[in-house]
């Protein structure tokens, strides 16, 4: 595991006042990075990938980004979160969103998280309040919930490791008559207009992929995803008021912050020790030499809510 200063991942981020700053006209790395002899990666089954984000939860923590502030104004203003409102929250993590939801003093708070250190790291550090707060260390597949009891349930970027028809049936039974579902999804980097820093990442994505290019999302397949997920909150047949509404906006970080948040994804975490550590200090340096040290990245959080019928 790469090591980073606690003291710079602490440092705020700061939203960004001002244009990224303009690439050279070569490329940063001219050829593919070295890559040193041996490494390899494989393809990791979806079931592993979903495990290995709380190998460390106090890191995960400090690197992950906040969503932006406007996610949850889309909670209080549509879905009816506030003081006294009874919530569940699937596949918290480490309580980045939970935090906020407790903030808004709801009354009762049911968090269902199936990585056992994740569990524990809610318990231990997350603040009570006058919230009536349990976690419910089970998949969601299996988490026994209250039928109708619920004014809210959310997922913050967590609902697209679950089956989703069959987990949206056990969403419906557990919201009351009128109460409202929101899951959203967050992107580091736009996918569709990419950051001088992500057309930079390119080259070291092709290293590590042996000299196979990165695919490259469309259009066309952003927009397959929005009909799926659309559809499958149709399909159930107990929502209505479905909606949909992206919210972007870019942040700015510094070299470690951008390593320890690169970390995190499944697709570095799941790498062998010696992968890992050799591409972390490649985008690390990176970021130093070409960057500055502090690197400007957009995010893009799509939020879909739905009424139950």
């Amino acid at each position: 595991m790469v090591k980073v200063a606690s003291s710079n991942l602490a440092a705020p981020i700061r939203p960004s006042r001002r244009r990224a700053p303009r690439v050279v006209a070569r490329e940063p790395f001219e050829t593919l990075p070295a890559r040193p002899a041996g490494l390899r990666t494989r393809r990791v089954p979806k079931r592993v990938r979903r495990t290995v984000f709380g190998r460390d939860p106090a890191l995960y923590d400090r690197a992950r980004l906040p969503y932006p502030p406007r996610v949850y104004e889309i909670l209080v203003d549509r879905c009816g979160l506030g003081p006294g409102a009874t919530v569940f929250e699937i596949g918290p993590g480490t309580g980045i969103a939970t935090r906020e939801l407790l903030r808004r003093e709801v009354g009762e708070l049911v968090l269902v998280e199936a990585d056992r250190r994740f569990a524990r790291f809610l318990r231990s550090s997350l603040p009570r309040g006058r919230t009536e707060l349990r976690v419910v260390n089970a998949p969601f597949e299996r988490a026994r919930l209250p039928d109708r009891r619920f004014d809210l349930g959310v997922a913050a970027t967590s609902f697209h490791w679950l089956p989703a028809r069959r987990s949206l049936r056990r969403v419906a039974r557990a919201l009351k008559p009128g109460g409202w579902w929101a899951a959203w999804y967050g992107h580091t980097g736009d996918p569709l207009h990419p950051a001088p820093f992500q057309r930079a990442l390119r080259p070291l994505y092709r290293a590590l992929r042996g000299g196979r290019p990165s695919p490259r999302p469309s259009r066309r397949s952003e927009e397959r995803v929005r009909a799926r997920r659309l559809a499958e909150l149709r399909s159930v047949g107990r929502f209505e008021r479905i909606a949909r509404e992206q919210v972007r906006r870019e942040v700015t970080i510094p070299t470690a912050r951008v390593q320890a948040l690169w970390s995190t994804f499944s697709e570095i975490a799941t790498l062998s020790p010696r992968t890992r550590a050799w591409f972390l200090g490649e985008l690390g340096r990176l970021a130093d030499e070409e960057f500055g040290g502090s690197v400007t990245l957009p995010t893009v959080t799509t939020v879909y809510t739905a009424q139950r019928r």
